[in-house]
């Protein structure tokens, strides 16, 4: 499909990124040069390539030549740890590894042949072909062969690899096309890492349309205002976000004179979607242009699942989160306890069937039996489903709505988060005896890891230890904000940790309780020690935390990317000032930002703090 879209469309801009633009027939060249380079090394159908690459034209080149070369791609955020890198390459029996030369040392320690991402990419190693023909050569694989593998988070502590074929892909579109009208008019971003199954849509609405994909950087992603103007200056028509992100974003637009013409849909995912957030969104804009269409999906099931438009009268909705009806080609089955389906109008554990299903667990076999089930219908027949795990009823308008989980599974910014593989780093360290993982609200969707831990040691000592611990197994979203050490953990009459009864986390309780001395400056003068024990004080509200260095990175101490626009706000509002958290790019420091803070302020008699 990719490759009849280049012929059609060869000069269109394809990839619009930092590291520059591509289109569609540099696109086509560049990803079958790598094929070619790719099945050289060993990659081909039946295989899988490792993909940690940073977000930019190369990653597309990537996941194209690695489609190309027949093999399947698996994601890795290049911000995950190497130890969590070299785990996925040698759990997917990946034998080669694609990423960018400035990468290339995070992927070290395994025996998985690396392929590096040049820049120019004009020719092709020794011994492969010399064209995008060529590579393709020999190499296509059929509608059923693997297309890509995502990891999601396990509950059992290991994560697990989620296989999905070409024609599952392929699939998705096809039942979605004529209710968004995609077409290669349209404009999509892509604000997602290539490890969320959110970027399949991303991507591959806009390359197998002939559309324009826009690789939003990861700054940007994060400032909800140069997010805004992004969507405006590129003329974003297809917009995919979270809801708790898609709130920041309206905050934005509402404090902006400039319309975003262009937009014609935002699609939610990934979280729990409240219409009633929408409120101020539809006083601006209406229900009409853009539409606001919830989606509900899983890994699994090929990343939708199901198409709810949104309008007005929502807003007023309480209770279930309005899902809609299943994709075509699939079937909703909401069942009790006892495996047969609910009356109608009553909860109960929904089982998806149809053909967007994963073919299972890359060699996780019991798994399988536990999730991918045989239902046996009212008919006597026997269909194949998915346990999801997820609540729903059925709702009397019509569709489904979304209640929330059967399990302690969490969803942190998106991401699925099983508690059990914290918990598992967490009980590796030697002063830990056992340990529970909770999501907790901090305002305004701000959703973080709280962990507790049991443990005779002194927190102050183990805290840090943990968050380095954490820091070296486990990817950003999936690491405690804050550690609550307990002397035990409450437990119920049957023996399992009472959660209702663990204590809220304290100030004092993120990973590294440091501290920052009144002018502990570097000689800059009195200004800016005072503008950094202002900041400082802004970072401890924010974070929830006693005390805070003036070089320790926001997120070392538990933030998250919700929380540093909060923090970035109220600065803004604290000193009267207007900096773009774009500033913070090379590091989001107390003494970083408090040098820029201290550039933006006018020229007056010297801060007393």
């Amino acid at each position: 499909m990719f490759d009849s879209r280049a012929a059609q469309f060869p000069d269109r801009v394809a990839v619009t990124a930092d590291d520059g633009d591509l289109t569609y027939r540099e696109l086509n060249r560049r990803s079958g040069l790598l094929a070619a380079e790719l099945r050289a090394a060993g990659a081909g159908p039946g295989t899988t390539v490792v993909l940690p690459a940073p977000r930019g034209a190369r990653l597309l080149i990537g996941v194209l030549g690695i489609l190309k070369a027949g093999a399947a791609y698996v994601p890795v955020d290049p911000g995950d740890p190497p130890e969590r890198i070299a785990w996925t390459v040698r759990d997917s029996g990946a034998a080669v590894i694609v990423t960018t030369p400035e990468r290339a040392g995070t992927v070290v320690g395994h025996e998985a042949r690396v392929v590096l991402l040049d820049q120019p990419a004009a020719e092709p190693a020794a011994g492969a072909e010399p064209s995008a023909e060529g590579a393709a050569k020999g190499a296509a694989p059929t509608a059923g062969s693997p297309a890509y593998v995502i990891y999601t988070s396990g509950s059992t502590g290991v994560p697990k690899g989620v296989p999905v074929e070409h024609h599952q892909v392929v699939r998705l579109f096809e039942a979605t096309r004529e209710r968004f009208g995609f077409d290669e008019n349209d404009v999509w971003t892509l604000c997602h890492s290539a490890a969320f199954d959110f970027s399949v849509w991303e991507m591959w609405g806009a390359l197998l349309f002939g559309g324009r994909l826009v690789v939003v950087p990861l700054e940007t992603v994060r400032s909800p205002d140069a997010l805004h103007e992004l969507l405006r200056r590129e003329r974003v028509t297809v917009l995919n976000q979270t809801p708790s992100a898609f709130g920041r974003l309206a905050a934005a637009d509402a404090r902006s004179p400039e319309r975003l013409t262009s937009l014609r849909v935002v699609v939610f995912g990934g979280e729990r979607l409240e219409p009633a957030m929408l409120r101020d969104w539809f006083e601006r804009h209406g229900d009409e242009s853009p539409r606001l269409v919830n989606m509900y999906g899983l890994t699994e099931a090929t990343v939708h699942a199901s198409y709810r438009p949104l309008g007005v009268g929502d807003l007023d909705a309480h209770g279930a989160s309005p899902i809609g009806h299943p994709l075509p080609g699939l079937v909703f089955h909401v069942l009790g306890d006892d495996g047969r389906p609910v009356a109608e109008g009553e909860p109960g554990e929904l089982y998806i069937e149809g053909a967007g299903l994963a073919r299972g667990y890359l060699g996780r076999p019991d798994l399988n039996k536990e999730r991918f089930v045989d239902h046996t219908a009212p008919d006597g027949t026997v269909r194949r489903c998915y346990r999801t795990g997820d609540r729903v009823v059925a709702l009397p308008g019509g569709g489904y709505g979304y209640l929330g989980r059967t399990d302690d599974q969490m969803k942190i910014r998106g991401y699925r988060v099983e508690p059990g593989e914290i918990e598992a780093v967490l009980v590796r360290h030697e002063a830990v005896s056992a340990a529970a993982v909770l999501p907790h609200d901090y305002g305004g969707s701000d959703v973080r890891v709280v962990a507790y831990v049991e443990s005779g040691a002194r927190a102050e000592t183990l805290a840090p230890e943990l968050g380095e611990a954490a820091g070296a197994a486990l990817p950003p979203h999936m690491r405690p904000s804050a550690y609550v050490v307990l002397p035990e953990l409450p437990l119920t009459r049957n023996g399992k940790v009472d959660k209702d009864r663990l204590p809220a986390p304290v100030a004092g309780a993120a990973s590294a309780p440091v501290h920052i001395a009144a002018g502990d400056g570097d000689g800059d003068g009195p200004e800016l020690a005072a503008t950094e024990r202002r900041v400082a004080g802004i970072w401890q509200s924010v974070l929830d935390v006693s005390e805070v260095p003036a070089d320790a990175d926001f997120f070392d101490l538990g933030g998250t990317s919700l929380s540093l626009l909060r923090m970035f706000e109220q600065v803004n509002e604290a000193f009267g000032i207007d900096l773009e958290i774009t500033v913070l790019i090379d590091g989001a420091t107390v003494r970083a930002l408090a040098r820029h803070v201290d550039g933006a302020l006018p020229a007056s008699p010297a801060l007393t703090g």
